[in-house]
């Protein structure tokens, strides 16, 4: 049965404008995005079939643009519009974190790191940068590839550090595993980005490992 012969007050965007958006399931905002379906099926069928090929809404919303583009239903103007709905949450993580009084407690800048690089099917090293009150200046991804001595440059993080003219950084890389435990390359590669910033007076406030729905401070467990 098409939406359009569902009663009124079932219809997605109907129950959206008369209940709010947290009234509607998940293959519900889905369909809300999608607008339409496809041949046989409806676009709340279709925000369902979706939801079940990947596992669930946050993997849906995790996977690479690429693997998106294969599942049925998902071509041309679907995948625009749900790609841009990802990156507009993106972004209001990225704006609710400038608003943050502080950002030296690694669980503000953590919010900012998982929305960025949850979901990288490699590893990513990121920055945060900082001013002298620890308020955000900017936010790079910086280096992608296995997160060692070879993949990690401390002279670009320090040239980025002075473009910015930050006073302090906060980094941070995921590990596709989805495990946040830190390894003895990322203490290698901590201890050596902090060598490098002290020469230029930019404080290294913390290194933050991202996993699946987790993370780990350097900072906090005393390897700064």
């Amino acid at each position: 049965m098409a939406i359009t012969d569902w009663p009124e007050n079932e219809r997605p965007r109907e129950k959206l404008l008369q209940r709010g958006a947290a009234a509607l399931s998940d293959a519900e905002l889905l369909a809300v995005l999608l607008r339409t379906g496809v041949r046989g099926c409806s676009a709340v069928d279709l925000g369902r079939n979706l939801l079940n090929e990947a596992g669930d809404l946050r993997a849906l919303l995790d996977l690479p643009p690429e693997r998106m583009r294969r599942m049925r239903g998902l071509g041309g103007t679907r995948l625009t519009q749900l790609l841009a709905s990802v990156e507009l949450g993106k972004r209001y993580v990225a704006l609710e974190l400038k608003k943050e009084v502080t950002l030296s407690e690694p669980e503000p800048a953590a919010r900012m790191f998982m929305s960025e690089l949850r979901g990288e099917p490699s590893e990513v090293f990121a920055v945060l940068f900082m001013d002298n009150k620890n308020r955000m200046l900017g936010f790079e991804k910086l280096f992608r590839g296995t997160v060692d001595a070879a993949a990690v440059y401390p002279r670009e993080v320090v040239r980025r550090a002075l473009d910015h003219n930050a006073s302090s950084i906060i980094v941070g890389h995921n590990h596709p595993s989805g495990i946040a435990e830190p390894s003895r390359a990322d203490r290698d590669v901590t201890r050596r980005l902090s060598d490098a910033l002290n020469l230029v007076d930019v404080r290294l406030l913390d290194h933050l490992v991202i996993g699946d729905n987790q993370w780990q401070s350097l900072g906090r467990l005393g390897w700064l």
